[in-house]
């Protein structure tokens, strides 16, 4: 049994110390934003935050992890309102089939909001720092969904 704080809750789950933490996340939390992918923390379908960090969560043990902040694509809307990535991303109509987009927008959100913390703008945060994996090719509209969710981000 082990405690995680997901989402701003403490859920006591039942798993193995060695289970990797994107399955406590989805079988044991039911929280199924988080997709499975690659399982080797390449494609980054997976990927949540940790600490205000992107991290790839099947290469990860939930144990590893306890004590920490875990936010999933779940935490992300507030009183129904997006947050800027989320936004930004429905308005460049960014994905195609969507599997791998819980993954790009936690990863952007983690990039948008440590640029904003270093008072950085778009522009100098390079696109390769997003390096989750898009089967379909939709990075001709994560670059300006980028640049507009900044814009929002500044805005708020």
């Amino acid at each position: 049994m082990l405690t995680l704080n997901i989402n701003g809750e403490n859920l006591r789950l039942e798993v193995d110390a060695d289970t990797p933490l994107l399955w406590a996340i989805r079988e044991e939390a039911g929280l199924t934003g988080t997709k499975f992918g690659c399982d080797i923390g390449q494609c980054g379908a997976c990927t949540v935050l940790i600490n205000g960090n992107a991290v790839r969560s099947c290469t990860i043990t939930a144990s590893a992890v306890q004590g920490m902040a875990i936010e999933t694509i779940e935490s992300l809307a507030s009183d129904g309102t997006l947050n800027a990535v989320q936004q930004a991303w429905l308005e460049y109509d960014v994905p195609q089939c969507g599997y791998c987009q819980s993954g790009q927008i936690m990863a952007a959100t983690a990039m948008v909001r440590r640029a904003k913390i270093a008072g950085k703008t778009i522009p100098e945060v390079p696109l390769a720092q997003l390096d989750n994996i898009c089967r379909c090719g939709t990075y001709n509209r994560i670059r300006p969904a980028l640049n507009r969710a900044f814009d929002l981000a500044y805005e708020a």
